[in-house]
């Protein structure tokens, strides 16, 4: 599929997507007879695993890191047992860091909600004139 689609699959612009080719991080899988890129299902299940650590802050580096392990662990290569656990491992990591600021995430949301109702009540308790 064409970048276009991509782009509305994943909810991504074109220049994010665009960004994340010129660092690494997805690069497209073929290029059509016109020079257009080309994307398959697994670049797009690529795209998603960044698009859904951005907002987690995870950096590009660890995006990278992250991608590259589980890359590794799916791949059909036999892998030696300590270095699968050393991969596995990485990824628990990222699993953990992931948990940590989704509970940050729920207490500033709930924080949020608290205001905006505080907000709402003080509207509510204002005398028409």
């Amino acid at each position: 599929m064409q970048i276009g689609e991509v782009a509305a699959r994943t909810e991504l612009s074109l220049r994010t997507i665009r960004h994340y080719e010129e660092t690494g991080l997805v690069i497209p899988s073929a290029r059509s007879q016109g020079g257009f890129r080309l994307y398959t299902e697994a670049d797009v299940a690529r795209l998603m695993v960044i698009r859904r650590m951005k907002p987690l802050g995870f950096t590009l580096d660890e995006m990278r890191d992250l991608l590259d392990a589980t890359d590794r662990l799916d791949s059909d290569e036999e892998l030696p047992a300590d270095e699968r656990e050393a991969l596995l491992e990485r990824v628990r990591g990222y699993e953990q860091g992931a948990s940590e600021q989704v509970e940050k995430l729920r207490t500033q949301l709930a924080r949020a909600e608290e205001f905006a109702a505080t907000l709402h009540e003080r509207l509510t308790r204002v005398p028409a004139h």
